[in-house]
Parts: C-alpha cells; structure tokens; sequence
C-alpha cells in the first residue's frame, strides 16, 4: 500500500492551522505542524516531508529564511506552496526568486488549496516514475535520473521546478512552449493565474545557465523555446 504524502503546515495563526490540519488530514495526507520558524527548522531536522504549507509573516525565523533552509536540503528537496496575506507582487516574487513552486493567498479556498497541493505532489509522481536518462543539447547535459544539469561540464545547481522546466524546452527541441502550456503542465494550474510565474523562473533558469542561457530565447508575446542545434546559427 503506497504511503500517504507527508505535509509539514508552518503557520502562526491558530485557527488558520487547525483548519489546515484537519482538511489535509481529511483529504488522506500526514500531516505535521509548526506555529514558528524555529518549530519548523526543528521538524525539518527530524524528517524530510514531501511538501511545506509556508506562511511567510512569522514570528521569529521568517517564512522566507525558512524557504531557503527547504530548497538547501540535499537531493531534491521538498515542494514548497506559500501561504501569504500580503498582496504586493513583491511578496510573491521574491518568494519564486528563493525557490517556492507555488502559492496561496489568505483567505484560501479550502478546495484550491486541496488541488494545488496534489498538483505539486503529481508533479514529483511524473518526474519519478518517467526516468530517461543523461540528454545533451548543445553545452547543456541534463539527467532525469539524478535531476543533475551541467553546462560545459560543470554542475549547475537548479530548484526542481527550474530543472523541470528546463527539461521540459529541451524535450520541445525548437518548438516553442506558451505560457499557457507550461503553467499548466509545470504547475498544475490554468492560464488564470499569474503568468509571470513562468517569467520569474525563465530569469533564474538563464542567471545560473550563463553563457549557455542564449540558447533559451523569447518568443515575444507567445512563450519560450529551446534553439535546435540542428538549427542554430553560429
């Protein structure tokens, strides 16, 4: 019998929490939980849970310093959905520039936030059970088996969700990939919510790719494709 998925649920606010544990409890999924940053990093140094619910305003250690211990763990680290009240885009962006796969701002729908959360563990399900092997383009060598990506030979460290999408235009080979197709195969979710979630992890995916980020190149007003070295002028 295939183990249910281990959520860790990081909030302050107490009715918010119990709220959260039992819907997720009722849903099937283990569920642990944390009121503080320093409650958290305690729980993540005893287990490795399969996502993090994060509320980013917390007392102490902050939603975002918690973030960033998360996407450090070794290995794939786990999925990571925000939990936020604030509504600047700021906010949010910056939680995408430290790693989070996703979020969802307070108040939630119950049913959303169910979706979401199976929509980042289907996620993991896909990527672990469809291994391909070590693939080349150009200087860029990509291994679905160990989630490893090296540019000219050196190993460059990418969050899940930037590998993901890497491999994702690679595997599309010149064609071009929407917005739209890549919010809802990637994330999980429609073209309704905020499509510079794809933008924020194009910019990190080409910071950490270097000289090799000019292979991945904008269609404007359409998406993003990966050249074909077949057809790439030089």
């Amino acid at each position: 019998m295939e183990r249910p998925a281990t959520l860790l649920v990081v909030e302050d606010e107490q009715d918010i929490l119990t709220l959260l544990e039992h819907l997720l409890q009722t849903e099937g999924f283990d569920v642990l939980t944390a009121t503080c940053g320093e409650q958290a990093v305690e729980i993540l140094d005893q287990t490795r849970p399969d996502l993090v619910l994060l509320d980013l305003m917390l007392p102490g250690l902050s939603g975002l310093e918690i973030l960033k211990r998360v996407k450090a763990m070794e290995g794939a680290p786990p999925r990571v959905i925000l939990l936020t009240a604030r509504v600047e885009e700021v906010d949010r962006v910056l939680g995408f520039e430290l790693g989070a796969d996703d979020y969802v701002t307070k108040p939630f729908s119950p049913r959303e936030l169910v979706l979401r959360v199976r929509s980042q563990l289907k996620r993991d399900q896909v990527t672990s059970q469809s291994p391909s092997g070590p693939r080349r383009i150009g200087p860029i060598e990509i291994d679905d088996d160990y989630h490893s990506v090296r540019v000219h030979g050196q190993q460059v460290e990418l969050t899940l969700t930037e590998f993901k999408l890497l491999a994702d235009l690679v595997r599309a080979r010149g064609r071009v990939r929407t917005r739209e197709a890549l919010l809802s195969e990637l994330w999980g979710y429609d073209a309704e919510v905020m499509s510079r979630t794809v933008d924020t992890h194009i910019r990190r995916l080409r910071r950490k790719l270097g000289p090799a980020a000019s292979w991945l190149t904008t269609v404007r007003g359409v998406g993003y494709r990966f050249l074909d070295p077949e057809h790439r002028r030089t």
